[in-house]
């Protein structure tokens, strides 16, 4: 019987990270951030430490899994709708080099010594800091460089409705020019675009919404 509960929750703990998988359209369990670290190692903690515990029953722990889920759907629901909760929860990227200049205090606060910033450099085949235009650090720990000379930003111009300066600030623009290339494509309401990218001189915009709201 024994041998049967442990079967059962395994299964159990199996269709949990299948179904955490689908709801959240991650397609993995791979961490993009603080969060998706935290709730894998919740998960683990769960399965790994009640499969073997026969005082908690198979109901127990479908509660358990149950709440679990609440906990990491609410989660993204508010991450999704409330950018000050995503930043609080998830962080935000940090530009470490700006136009060959290192951010020193930008790169303490995100724990990156000196050598680590070199190493992460020389591992894209950059090995002087006055080459590189800009340098961002993501949630993940990856370093994004763009060098000198390089027409394409790496980054959008505008996210979930959101303008992104330093890619506006890595192809010399302003949120002006932006404000009048929206406008040229009749686009007024910068929180309706989906997304907005930058490529060889042209913008090329996805919306989410129908203009509404504040206009500019």
């Amino acid at each position: 019987m024994f041998y049967i509960i442990v079967a059962v929750k395994l299964i159990l703990g199996l269709l949990a990270l299948v179904l955490v998988i689908n709801l959240t359209g991650k397609g993995n369990l791979a961490p993009a951030s603080a969060s998706d670290q935290v709730q894998n190692y919740v998960l683990g903690g769960i399965v790994g430490g009640v499969i073997y515990n026969t005082d908690i029953s198979i109901p127990v722990f479908m509660l358990i899994l149950a709440i679990w889920f609440a906990a990491v759907l609410s989660l993204r629901w508010l991450k999704k709708h409330n950018n000050l909760v995503k930043r609080w929860v998830d962080g935000q990227p940090v530009m470490l080099i700006s136009r060959g200049k290192i951010d020193v205090d930008a790169a303490r606060k995100a724990g990156i010594s000196a050598n680590d910033l070199s190493f992460k450099l020389r591992m894209q085949g950059i090995y002087a800091v006055k080459d590189v235009k800009q340098a961002i650090l993501e949630q993940d720990g990856q370093l994004i460089v763009t060098s000198f000379g390089e027409e394409n930003p790496k980054y959008p111009l505008i996210t979930d409705g959101s303008i992104q300066p330093a890619t506006l600030e890595m192809i010399d623009k302003d949120e002006n020019w932006l404000l009048a290339e929206l406008k040229t494509q009749g686009i007024t309401n910068v929180g309706t675009v989906f997304l907005a990218e930058y490529d060889n001189g042209k913008i090329t915009v996805t919306s989410s919404l129908p203009n509404q709201g504040l206009h500019i």
